[in-house]
């Protein structure tokens, strides 16, 4: 296994795109089950790449010998808090290659999330959320220092609905 020495977290750019739509689809499957319609994924990954409005991408990347290879991702997207006149950071997407798990990527992703935010005057605070019986995960998010909310999330999944056919409605906004 190689050396982690040359790692480096950096924002995502265009041509990321498509190995974080491909993390992104293997995450759903592996920790939901889902299979995600790539066409969609793909679109709304760009989407997000050229819109910093929305959020942004991290990525570990490791370069050796002049190759690069992302090993894995994290998301963030914005939530205002009118308590606390700031933005909340979401990590979603979070994926790390297999082979790449328990040496210590996912942590030096967030670590570089916590101090950029720790510097953005409008960032309240960072929030994750996780499938309640990914207990793998769950234990690494613990680890980073992360810790249980007290809110349970609920939610309308339109595209869900549409794509189970348990919603009648346009499919394309």
């Amino acid at each position: 296994m190689p050396s982690l020495d040359h790692l480096n977290v950096r924002l995502a750019r265009p041509e990321d795109a498509v190995t974080i739509a491909t993390f992104s689809a293997a995450m759903a499957l592996e920790t939901e089950g889902r299979r995600l319609d790539l066409e969609r994924l793909h679109k709304g990954t760009i989407a997000l790449l050229e819109s910093t409005e929305r959020g942004f991408f991290m990525v570990a990347e490791l370069e050796q010998a002049g190759d690069r290879q992302l090993l894995g991702q994290l998301m963030i997207t914005y939530e205002w808090s009118d308590w606390r006149n700031g933005a909340f950071w979401w990590i979603q997407s979070v994926y790390v290659a297999p082979v790449w798990r328990r040496q210590s990527v996912f942590r030096r992703m967030h670590e570089s999330v916590i101090a950029i935010a720790k510097t953005s005057p409008n960032v309240c605070g960072v929030r994750l959320y996780v499938e309640e019986n990914n207990s793998v995960a769950q234990a690494v998010y613990r680890k980073v220092g992360l810790s249980p909310s007290s809110y349970a999330i609920f939610e309308t999944d339109f595209v869900l609905a549409r794509q189970n056919g348990l919603m009648d409605c346009p499919t394309e906004a």
